[in-house]
């Protein structure tokens, strides 16, 4: 496990806002160099701004995740720079809703292309410098953390492109960690399953690619929307709060890392389901006006 970050190397993807920023915001407070990772342009500079001003060394990359040449570009420019990464927080992503059949193949690879490929480059690209690094040196120590969501553990309806994505990434994750226990002390992994916070992924369609800013919406694709951003926009943990807790797991060495506990409760209920071979449960049980509204917007298209 990583305790003292001081003159370490970060590799930040969707470094521009929301748990990305926050991280990066700790990181040069810590003493870290970062390699800040995001699409958006103008996110990018405005970060890579004030973390230079914070006194970070900072290399930076406007790029899509899911891109693998892009990826591995940027990765052989990390090696260069600052040899292997010890965190490596494989964070970008995209929200996408609507009823499952109503999500074109577009829709489809580009979600998958950003929540999941974006993660998989991370991890293929970044665990064998690590891996390289840890066998040259005994002390050296490091540590990955995917984003996932609690939309990896629950199955809400209304979202499914995002909810398959999710489960993806915590599988992904879970596998990792097993894996790296397989071969190595040095390195480990976490998933951060975040629940509702204000980040910038309620408004993921600011990054729409170009063809699919073309096509216009579903209606359950805008219900979605908008419920999204009304739960997003509520929430009461910040991303500056979960930015903590991603330090915490890292130097705690824990590997679940959820914004709200208390959310937990859903997921053992879903368990449950699976375990009792009972059909699943209704997610708006504890508050049916939501589901209610849920179905009567749908029903009124």
């Amino acid at each position: 496990m990583i305790t003292d970050f001081k003159g370490k190397t970060a590799v930040l993807t969707g470094a521009g806002s929301g748990f990305g920023l926050e991280c990066a915001r700790i990181g040069a407070r810590l003493g870290m160099n970062l390699v800040l990772v995001d699409v958006q342009q103008d996110a990018l500079d405005a970060a890579t701004q004030e973390m230079q001003a914070a006194g970070a060394q900072v290399l930076a990359f406007k790029l899509d995740v899911s891109s693998a040449s892009d990826m591995e570009a940027m990765g052989a420019a990390v090696l260069a720079r600052f040899g292997a990464p010890h965190l490596v927080f494989n964070n970008a992503g995209v929200g996408s809703g609507g009823l499952i059949w109503e999500n074109s193949v577009k829709d489809w690879e580009w979600v998958l292309g950003v929540n999941v490929m974006g993660v998989v480059h991370g991890v293929r690209i970044f665990t064998p410098m690590m891996l390289a690094a840890a066998q040259q040196d005994a002390s050296w120590q490091g540590h990955i953390v995917n984003t996932a969501s609690m939309a990896g553990l629950l199955n809400a309806p209304n979202m499914g492109v995002y909810n398959v994505s999710k489960h993806a990434v915590v599988s992904l994750s879970e596998t990792l960690y097993q894996d790296l226990s397989l071969v190595t002390d040095q390195i480990s992994a976490s998933v951060l399953c975040p629940f509702f916070v204000a980040t910038g992924i309620s408004q993921s369609h600011r990054n729409r690619p170009s063809d699919l800013r073309a096509s216009k919406p579903t209606q359950s694709q805008l219900i979605g929307q908008a419920m999204s951003e009304k739960a997003v926009s509520s929430g009461k943990v910040s991303a500056a709060d979960v930015a903590q807790l991603v330090f915490d797991g890292v130097a705690s060495n824990q590997f679940y890392i959820y914004s709200h506990p208390k959310a937990i409760k859903s997921v053992q209920t879903r368990l449950e389901d699976i375990v009792q071979i009972r059909n699943p449960t209704d997610p708006f049980e504890g508050k049916p006006e939501l589901g209610q509204q849920l179905r009567a917007a749908l029903k009124a298209v």
